[in-house]
């Protein structure tokens, strides 16, 4: 719901200060019935998605694992709104259904930093950015509500010029308006893209152990390749993040590992094998003590929220529990 009133609200704003229809939406869905968001608030669209004509942009909304019904006919009505001109878009998990209908193929995807992991097991040969907003030539992605809004405002400084654009942002009380370029903002513990936060050394290791999920390196290796110490090292990870180097690593194996537990359909096996455990017993053991309940649990506690009416996933505790 927040991705789709974040790209909506601004434009209504823009109209309404410019004294004009300067710009038209229609809520459209796959066969033109009611959708309900995550937070249970339906929406009730105006056309289905085959009656979709004459738009300069198509801008898919929807969770990461979403699918057409009909994927054929989605698919190819995707296809033919590229053909005739249309700009298509995806915002946060809505880039996982360009991305299955072979249409971000040769262009470069933004995705949410909590998916990424997800999209790029699913899509290893598509290329991504952490940056918020990535037009590609007629693709344009965002990656979350809050970038909905920059992309919006972008909209309106091509449309109506500087002044309304800033004008709504005040409106709205959003202070900071970030166009192309601007990298996510992603928690320090989560993963180690934010590691240009952070000294070389720390940012180097951060690097490393992002850089080997699924053959881990150890953190002598990884002290030697930096040239630090590891008592240096872990002096500096303590006091930047809270934890040692290898809490740290265990913390990102077990983020990406979610991620593939929530949004991927592959075997446990398999995950534990892409985060660097050869067997699955103390890949579950681990993922218990940070998460509070074993990976088979969590997927099918996430399966039952998605079957009550397309509920929120819920949450994960914090990773900031300290590891063995």
């Amino acid at each position: 719901m927040a991705c789709l009133t974040s790209m909506i609200e601004p434009l209504r704003a823009a109209n309404e200060i410019a004294g004009q229809s300067a710009f038209r939406w229609t809520l459209i869905s796959e066969a033109g019935s009611a959708v309900e968001s995550s937070a249970m608030v339906a929406f009730h669209p105006s056309a289905d998605l085959h009656a979709a004509q004459d738009v300069d942009y198509l801008i898919v909304l929807s969770p990461p694992d979403a699918r057409f019904d009909n994927p054929r006919a989605g698919n190819g009505a995707l296809r033919a709104l590229e053909r005739h001109g249309a700009v298509l878009g995806g915002v946060s998990g809505g880039v996982f259904v360009l991305a299955r209908a072979g249409l971000m193929e040769g262009h470069v995807t933004s995705v949410h930093w909590c998916y990424a992991t997800a999209f790029a097991d699913e899509f290893p040969d598509c290329a991504t950015t952490d940056e918020v907003i990535m037009p590609d030539r007629r693709r344009v992605t965002i990656s979350g509500a809050a970038a909905g809004f920059d992309f919006s405002l972008m909209l309106i400084e091509q449309q109506l010029g500087p002044e309304v654009m800033t004008e709504v942002a005040c409106w709205f009380q959003h202070p900071l308006v970030r166009g192309e370029g601007v990298r996510q903002k992603i928690p320090a513990m989560r993963v180690a893209s934010t590691s240009d936060m952070f000294p070389d050394p720390v940012a180097g290791a951060m690097r490393l152990m992002s850089e080997n999920l699924e053959d881990p390196i150890g953190i002598a290796d990884i002290c030697e390749q930096i040239e630090i110490s590891p008592r240096h090292l872990e002096r500096l990870f303590k006091k930047l993040t809270g934890k040692t180097p290898l809490s740290y690593y265990h913390s990102l194996r077990m983020t990406s590992a979610r991620q593939l537990v929530m949004y991927s359909n592959r075997s446990m096996r398999e995950i534990a094998q892409a985060v660097g455990y050869t067997t699955t017993s103390p890949f579950r053991q681990r993922y218990a003590e940070v998460f509070g309940l074993s990976p088979d649990e969590d997927r099918r506690k996430i399966n039952m929220f998605r079957a009550r009416a397309n509920s929120p996933l819920p949450s994960a505790p914090p990773l900031g529990a300290p590891l063995p």
